[in-house]
């Protein structure tokens, strides 16, 4: 993997982090990740009527994604009420990285090589580590359902945009038409808070399409990389955004230990070393 595609990724990693900030500090996550989402159809609209459309198999990959996305919203908002963030997030993110390579391995036969699932684990290991006293405070079965279910979803619209953005000529398009179709996940949380949206603050209204549009940018950069990397390498990369939204809570938000902290950032940077090296 070159370092320009290790940049970009690592990139889309900080601002993942960053949307993810976002989400933490609100009082009613569920609406801002409504928000969240209309942040991605905006610019997707324009987009779409500027852009030529992907190749038509693709669609089906972006129809997919879409019911896809829709369940991780509703995993990750389900999570959030039955557990806190620094228990749920680590789980959820943590597992992502071996799933997406094995389902890649099974369906696409992408094969890596030990020394990148090594770095795989590294990473897998510094998430766990970045909220470990959060962790051995235990978490209830509903909360870790939620998290793996979050996580399952994630691997899986990972496989399925890595596959459809291969597929669509035309990774601006894909990214257009993917980010369009969160209006059906805005819709549906907009519906569920309708006699709350209105007495919003147009500061919550403002954060939230701001997570949007860095999610979608985000995001983006991750589709430009799988046309060029392996998809298990390219998802283990971007789950270091955990470590990055450690990092974050700790210097912004007073949160957590430095020590600890400083140590999954060192482990999970020698495991993007590793994978860098490997593919």
């Amino acid at each position: 993997m070159t370092p320009f595609i290790v940049a970009i990724i690592l990139s889309a990693a900080i601002l993942h982090a960053v949307w993810n900030a976002i989400v933490k500090t609100a009082t009613d996550r569920t609406t801002t990740l409504g928000l969240v989402a209309f942040g991605h159809v905006i610019p997707g609209a324009v987009m779409v009527i500027l852009l030529p459309l992907p190749e038509l198999e693709s669609l089906l990959y972006v129809a997919l994604s879409t019911v896809v996305h829709f369940g991780y919203f509703y995993m990750l908002g389900r999570a959030y009420q039955h557990g806190d963030l620094s228990v749920v997030y680590p789980i959820a993110r943590g597992i992502v990285p071996a799933l997406v390579g094995l389902w890649a391995m099974i369906f696409v036969g992408e094969v890596l090589p030990l020394q990148a699932w090594l770095g795989i684990g590294l990473i897998a290991v510094g998430i766990q580590l970045s909220s470990w006293k959060a962790l051995r405070s235990g978490v209830g079965l509903a909360a870790l359902g939620y998290a793996v279910g979050t996580g399952v979803c994630i691997s899986v619209y990972s496989l399925v945009d890595g596959v459809g953005v291969r597929l669509s000529g035309n990774t601006l398009s894909y990214w257009a038409w993917g980010a369009f179709m969160h209006c059906f996940v805005a819709m549906f949380v907009f519906v569920r808070k309708r006699e709350t949206l209105p007495q919003l603050p147009a500061r919550v209204w403002l954060l939230g399409i701001l997570g949007g549009l860095v999610s979608m940018s985000a995001y983006g950069l991750v589709l430009y990389a799988k046309n060029f990397a392996p998809l298990g390498a390219v998802s283990a990369l971007r789950e270091t955004s955990v470590i990055f939204a450690a990092l974050i809570g700790f210097v912004f938000l007073r949160e957590g230990n430095w020590k600890r902290r400083l140590s999954a950032a060192v482990l999970m940077a020698v495991g993007v070393g590793v994978i860098g090296t490997a593919v």
